[in-house]
């Protein structure tokens, strides 16, 4: 008897279904993998079967000798307590904000009627996971982690009850491309140690192929293709699969055409950003260290390191929106004063693109008024009209029709929200876009267009584009060269490709392995 097992399975909301017709089997150590674009219904198909979504389920769903398609609330609770563990994409907000880490792997191991744990059993359970300093963590809140030891936290609490299945929800697309591989790593020694089952949710074809056994394909709601991952990502029978597999940046796919640069827009010189340590600790937290760049108009320079290497700390100095301790920063040759001091039309030059489309735009706004809110700040002697028009503008810019103006960002997906959040920078006609992580959150087809988006907008305004990720793969498709950060220093910078063909620093050298 297989594991885990569903057979036809349909999810309702609403009335409305949104899965139809899903079978796979998770066999015990084994990893079955669902991989597709956003709003393919991979999260409602292995969350909602153990009632964790608004949907309702029907077909067939076994774990073990348990059949879930009967089961009510109090059953699916005690299947989930006993049997299941789950790790989420967020660690951050799937984690309670106000309990420690030791808190909240004592409460995990007891949920399936275990004795309370040591102390010394805590920190054992943090070790399994690799993570550092264990014991210190045990007294820790989410909130002073990294995104990476957040997500060990997770999955320790996750089999800190000893599952038989762990579901695993995007578990690693808010990670580097680093830690990523890293917590890929330990997913796979844990199965292999504890014989665990694992269904693993997944946008990134380069995380499922390394370590899933089975592959489900999903569009809309139902599976296009399945079948073992080494012969289905070889021999794709389906176009759509085809196209996932296309749009997945490859470091050895051919050399993109860019843009020739110009002259020197930015430099930063010996920019260094620090921050007082929390809590009762004296001392400073060097987040940035004496980093020097330059950009050129019309180039795209890759920000590249992994979580906490001080990327996005210069990123927001740069575009003024974050502070600067020390250092110099120069346009076109004349150094811009720090953030408060700065006039509109400085202000104006340099617009930042967030992470987070969704979370980057205001809820209660509608799009329109998202999108014409800078000209309401760095034009204020525009009547409404005039912003309304310009917005129009800025939303056909990037390729969305008029039917997005009246619309909330809740209604949006991750890619139109991006969308949305480029419009927003754009109106305001800068000449640097400040993009950080501006296509992590996104699944492979959507961040693909993010990307020919950005590289039509540089050609036809000749915009300058300061890159932020940690996905130098993704950052080829984009960008002319490369400045590698690790904490907190430029180690190396250069031509983008000299630099993937020959990379000098350690940390250069992983982030090219883990692409």
């Amino acid at each position: 008897m297989s594991l885990y097992e569903i057979r036809n399975l349909a999810v309702r909301i609403e009335g409305n279904r949104l899965v139809e017709d899903v079978s796979l089997i998770v066999e015990a150590g084994q990893c079955t993998a669902i991989i597709g674009a956003s709003g393919s219904g991979k999260s409602l198909t292995c969350l909602t079967p153990f009632g964790l979504t608004p949907g309702v389920a029907s077909g067939s769903i076994r774990l073990g000798d348990i059949d879930l398609s009967s089961a009510d609330a109090g059953d699916l609770r005690d299947a989930r307590r006993r049997l299941a563990g789950f790790v989420f994409q967020q660690p951050l907000t799937a984690l309670t904000p106000h309990l420690t880490v030791g808190a909240q792997l004592q409460e995990a191991t007891m949920q399936a009627g275990s004795a309370r744990p040591s102390r010394s059993e805590l920190v054992r359970q943090l070790e399994r996971v690799g993570l550092s300093r264990p014991d210190e963590r045990l007294d820790q809140f989410p909130h002073r982690l990294s995104g990476g030891e957040r997500q060990r936290v997770m999955i320790a609490a996750a089999i800190a009850h000893g599952p038989k299945l762990l579901i695993a929800d995007e578990p690693t697309s808010a990670l580097d491309a680093s830690l990523r591989a890293e917590i890929m790593d330990l997913l796979d020694q844990l199965r292999g140690e504890q014989g665990l089952g694992m269904l693993l949710v997944s946008h990134d074809l380069a995380t499922v192929q390394g370590h899933a056994d089975q592959l489900v394909v999903m569009e809309k709601g139902r599976v296009v293709e399945t079948g073992r991952v080494g012969d289905l990502i070889a021999n794709p029978a389906e176009d759509y699969t085809r196209r996932l597999i296309a749009a997945t940046p490859r470091l050895d796919e051919p050399a993109p055409k860019l843009t020739q640069p110009g002259d020197i827009l930015l430099e930063t010189n010996d920019v260094a950003v620090e921050f007082q340590r929390p809590g009762w600790r004296r001392g400073k937290i060097s987040a940035v260290v004496d980093a020097s760049i330059m950009v050129r108009q019309g180039e795209s320079l890759a920000l590249v390191g992994g979580s906490g290497s001080g990327k996005s700390t210069l990123g927001r100095a740069i575009a003024g929106i974050g502070p600067v301790t020390r250092g110099e920063t120069f346009w076109q040759g004349t150094v811009l004063p720090e953030r408060r001091k700065r006039s509109l039309e400085m202000r104006r030059l340099i617009q930042p693109v967030f992470q987070d489309p969704v979370a980057s735009l205001d809820p209660q706004w509608q799009v329109i008024d998202i999108v014409a809110e800078p000209l309401r700040n760095l034009q204020p002697e525009m009547t409404k009209a005039e912003r309304n028009d310009m917005a129009r503008q800025a939303l056909s810019d990037v390729d969305l029709s008029d039917e997005f103006l009246n619309r909330a960002p809740a209604s949006l997906s991750g890619g139109q929200a991006q969308r949305v959040a480029i419009a927003r920078a754009i109106i305001a006609a800068p000449q640097l876009l400040v993009l950080d992580e501006a296509t992590s959150a996104l699944d492979p087809l959507v961040g693909a267009e993010i990307l020919k988006l950005l590289a039509r907008l540089q050609a036809d305004n000749g915009l300058s584009l300061l890159f932020i990720t940690h996905d130098i793969a993704a950052a080829r498709r984009l960008c002319h060269r490369i400045a590698v950060m690790d904490d907190g220093r430029i180690v190396e910078s250069g031509d983008m490709q000299a630099v993937i063909d020959d990379p000098r620093h350690p940390a250069t050298q992983r982030l090219v392995a883990a692409s």
